[in-house]
């Protein structure tokens, strides 16, 4: 018999798990058919009971549902149960207007116990007051919540519209760069668009909270003008029996639907107002709320003040006032006790094992300072070297075009007292020292005019310098030096470098961040470039060949449509980078000679120009000679410190087809000295020919 009884159950139980999905799927239909039942079949008061009770535990149900998610999305099926429940009561609406029309003057129980509760207890039997409980809960309902809430779908739809495509674009890119695999894409992908569909029928079910409202106004006034008919011209009541039955019924009835009703509109306004994705309801309001002691101090004070003022009801505000001053006390002296220390573990034993903690990352951007310049970081001590720091990623940013990593600064006991060092990837690029408390004084080129300090040379551009005490800083200023301060100098030392580097600092995360911030400036621009027609290595590797030559990458725009352009029928880097080098030849020629239309540039002599080009022109690479490249790197290094010394800045002019590799080959001897095409010489301007590079005689 055990064993039947067993076998029974593990068929039920298979039974259920195999077709519990079925029978979810069956309660929706089942509960439209009960809707359609409700309004077109006759039902007992007792049945009517049980529903309008079912209806306000729906109500509390929904109501506690929105309460307690942590995002809309957790509760994506609200549009459908707001039109369900909507349904559910106007329904009910119609079995109870049939029940009260029909056995109304049978008594105030005609309808059923609820709506007789509801009409006795909760009005006490006045109609009169039921009108006016009724007007003020849809006042409430229609006005206040479900107007809000209306608004709030409607931009929140908007704004999720809009927003679509740029999420769109930010999880290809992700996906694109690697961070994130096809199946996490593809989840993303399905979250975005399922929260603008909810946020869309949200917009359109929140008309359904609006329409039910104007419903049970219509509702109860049909009601009561149908009933008071009913029970004086059909029955033969008097008008006073037929107000005391049928009003009182309708607004009974009314109130049943309304309080449900009231539930989900508020409700539906939790769940489109909600914002982060954390924390419940909740938790939210009491983390934000009731966290502060001054909210609390500043409250307890009102309170206090108003309970001192004669008439009031002192005992009251007096009660409430010190209630909230013991709160905000309490909260206060909580916030000063130190957190509990909980005793450290024991360190473990080392067996001399080594881990992959043992491997620390290498800073992108690094400073090192010795001990003695600890002190321009630390604020205590009105240091402002972060601060300077600051300054320059944004400098950097505000005319490179990219927004630089984070320098990690950081202390050196190695180094001297006094000295710095700046680091990328590991490696030193530049080091220095600087004297807190004194002054760098520059000096521009042409002072003669001796300081009192020790000499030495500006770390950033070489120029010759004085490190001088305060007492010497005016008459330095009045003698034409350019006197700065350590923070200034170790601040102009890594900008400096920042800019040589500029192509170095552009690492894939820094292009994924340009990409990300450019798709939201132009993102249908974006969407069709990067990455589809360019990838990120690609578009990488463009802008750096262009930081290489110190070339600004600001105007973004222009150099995505002009990979856009090309991508199609181009695929190598440099060839792209040439292109774009030529799109962006009014801003380049700018930036090396300012708003003057007319160019002084350096010339190559006619045949040497020749041999570079038979040289370095052809497909299989650079093969110049040893002597010719050491020959250009020197007279190309002297012709910029001519120009450089005249004031001009140091430009070549070269052809086309050997720019990239004579900008390579001459920037080990003249880095400040700029190449370019004459493709790239915008029609605007004109050239005025300087100094000329001169061949040697084989």
């Amino acid at each position: 018999m055990n064993a039947a009884v067993k076998s029974w159950q593990q068929s039920l139980q298979q039974w259920v798990g195999g077709n519990g999905t079925m029978l979810q799927g069956l309660v929706a239909p089942l509960l439209v058919v009960a809707i359609l039942g409700l309004m077109v079949l006759p039902i007992p008061a007792w049945l009517l009971d049980t529903f309008f009770t079912f209806n306000i535990a729906v109500a509390l149900m929904v109501m506690m549902a929105a309460a307690y998610m942590v995002r809309p999305l957790d509760f994506a099926s609200f549009p459908s149960v707001l039109l369900l429940t909507t349904l559910m009561r106007l329904s009910l609406n119609v079995a109870s207007t049939r029940m009260v029309l029909l056995q109304g003057h049978t008594g105030p129980g005609a309808a059923g116990a609820v709506i007789e509760a509801f009409g006795h207890f909760l009005i006490g039997g006045n109609f009169a007051v039921g009108l006016i409980v009724f007007a003020i809960l849809v006042v409430i309902n229609f006005i206040v919540v479900t107007k809000g809430a209306e608004r709030i779908a409607e931009v929140s739809a908007r704004f999720t519209l809009d927003a679509m495509p740029g999420k769109q674009m930010a999880v290809d890119a992700d996906l694109s760069a690697g961070l994130i695999d096809e199946k996490e894409a593809k989840r993303r992908r399905a979250e975005v668009a399922e929260e603008a569909n909810f946020f869309g029928s949200m917009d359109g079910a929140s008309k359904f909270v609006r329409g039910d409202a104007v419903a049970g106004i219509l509702i109860l006034l049909i009601n009561i003008v149908g009933g008071f008919a009913v029970g004086v011209l059909q029955h033969g009541l008097s008008a006073t029996e037929a107000a005391n039955s049928y009003i009182l019924l309708a607004i009974g009835d009314a109130l049943v639907a309304q309080i449900p009703a009231l539930l989900i509109s508020v409700a539906a306004a939790m769940v489109i107002s909600r914002v982060g994705k954390e924390d419940e309801v909740g938790q939210q309001i009491v983390q934000q709320l009731f966290t502060s002691p001054r909210v609390f101090a500043v409250a307890a004070a009102i309170l206090l003040l108003l309970g001192l003022i004669p008439g009031m009801p002192n005992l009251v505000f007096l009660g409430m006032g010190s209630l909230l001053g013991y709160a905000a006390w309490a909260m206060h002296r909580k916030q000063q006790e130190p957190p509990p220390t909980e005793p450290a573990p024991p360190a473990p034993v080392s067996d001399g094992e080594a881990t992959w903690d043992d491997l620390q990352p290498v800073d992108l951007l690094g400073l090192e300072l010795g001990y003695r310049l600890i002190t321009l970081v630390d604020k205590n001590r009105q240091g402002d070297l972060l601060t300077r720091i600051k300054g320059v990623r944004r400098k950097f940013a505000q005319e490179v075009g990219f927004l630089p990593p984070a320098v990690h600064v950081r202390d050196n006991l190695e180094l001297k007292p006094n000295g710095y060092r700046i680091t990328l990837r590991g490696v030193v690029v530049g080091e220095g020292e600087a004297f807190p408390g004194m002054y760098l004084a520059i000096n521009p080129g042409g002072i003669s005019t001796p300081l009192i300090g020790t000499p030495t040379t500006d770390p950033a551009f070489g120029l010759p310098a004085h490190w001088i005490d305060e007492r010497q800083k005016e008459a330095a200023q009045m003698a034409g030096f350019t006197v700065v301060d350590s923070e200034t100098v170790i601040a102009t030392h890594l900008s400096h470098l920042m800019q040589v580097h500029a192509a170095k600092l552009l690492s894939r995360t820094e292009t994924q961040q340009l990409v990300e911030h450019v798709a939201k400036l132009a993102p249908k621009l974006i969407e069709e470039v990067v990455p589809k027609m360019v990838s990120i290595t690609t578009f990488q590797k463009v802008l750096q060949l262009l930081l290489e030559e110190s070339v600004h990458i600001r105007d973004i725009r222009s150099i995505i449509e002009t990979l856009a352009e090309y991508a199609g029928s181009i695929s190598d880097p440099v060839e792209l980078a040439r292109r774009v080098r030529i799109a962006l030849a009014p801003a380049i020629v700018q930036q090396i000679f300012g708003p003057t239309r007319e160019l002084p540039v350096i010339a190559i002599e006619p045949g040497l120009e020749r041999l570079l080009v038979q040289a370095l022109g052809g497909a299989s690479g650079p093969a110049l000679d040893p002597g010719v490249a050491d020959l250009l790197m020197q007279k190309a290094a002297e012709a910029a410190q001519k120009q450089e010394e005249m004031g001009l800045p140091a430009c070549l002019l070269v052809p086309d087809q050997i720019r990239m590799a004579v900008a390579r080959l001459v920037r080990r001897a003249a880095p400040r000295l700029h190449v370019l095409a004459h493709s790239e010489i915008p029609e605007t301007h004109t050239i005025r020919i300087g100094p000329i590079l001169q061949g040697a005689n084989p």
